[in-house]
């Protein structure tokens, strides 16, 4: 009988691949095969490829990365992945100061804006609440949002991680969890959210900016039991829809001081 012995990273002309020796750190193991979490790992490769190319390849999108060291020394995205290569991954830090070291994670816009895929619908609803400005546009198409992220300086939020690697994405996050409040704590945290807070300044239909407006000038457009029981409205500078303080208003409220005591 006869065995044929297979050796990895050896391809049939019998020479051994270039490879590299990855670490991803914290959250960025989200992306990754068990086997390979928390642990370094080796990885083979053939064409002449950048570390951003690289890394996308392994399941993580460029836009989650925050550092980048290549036998202990910090890099860009362009960096060529050589031979022999001890690359270490790491997400966004909150502690500790790395001003002095290359990051390949540009800073949010000092105004957060945010456009989502149409998946995420109610933490759109939830951001509008709590003032921010969350675009959910009717064309849903990957370029489409892709554009509108980079036209207008947006944080593009998804769970597509296909979408987050289009090079035209700066800045971007892919939601871990499919809970919309979850989701909300999420992006509260990762951008630092929670003394940018302003309840009740958006219209969670359109996204349109609220305004105090008079009683009387929409008394025809109430529901007579609110026309009887309410006396401060506002209204959408966009869309009209008028708001009041309503039965829901106390879950809303709860619901924005879970985000600001968790955020």
């Amino acid at each position: 009988m006869q065995y044929r012995l297979l050796i990895t990273g050896l391809p049939p002309g019998g020479r051994a691949m270039p490879a590299a020796t990855f670490r991803f750190y914290a959250s960025l193991n989200d992306f990754l095969p068990l086997a390979r979490r928390g642990r370094s790992f080796v990885h083979h490769f053939e064409a002449r490829t950048s570390i951003k190319d690289m890394i996308e390849s392994l399941g993580v999108p460029h836009t989650e990365v925050d550092l980048l060291l290549v036998n202990g020394e910090s890099v860009d995205f362009d960096r060529i992945v050589q031979d022999g290569d001890q690359i270490s991954v790491y997400p966004p830090f909150t502690t500790l100061d790395i001003s002095g070291l290359t990051r390949v994670r540009p800073e949010p816009p000092p105004e957060p804006r945010f456009v989502l895929d149409v998946h995420l619908g109610k933490l759109a609803a939830y951001l509008r609440l709590l003032g921010f400005d969350a675009l959910l546009p009717d064309d849903s198409d990957d370029a489409n949002l892709a554009r509108l992220a980079a036209e207008e300086d947006r944080i593009l939020l998804t769970r597509d991680r296909g979408l987050l690697k289009r090079s035209s994405v700066r800045y971007g996050y892919c939601l871990r969890s499919t809970d919309s409040t979850r989701q909300l704590l999420e992006v509260m945290r990762r951008y630092h959210l929670v003394n940018l807070v302003q309840p009740f300044t958006r219209c969670l239909r359109c996204n349109g900016l609220l305004e105090p407006v008079d009683k009387a000038s929409i008394s025809d457009r109430l529901p007579p039991a609110t026309n009887a029981n309410y006396n401060e409205f506002r209204r959408c500078r966009s869309c009209g829809q008028i708001y009041w303080k309503g039965s829901h208003y106390a879950r809303l409220e709860a619901l924005i001081r879970r985000a600001l005591a968790r955020g």
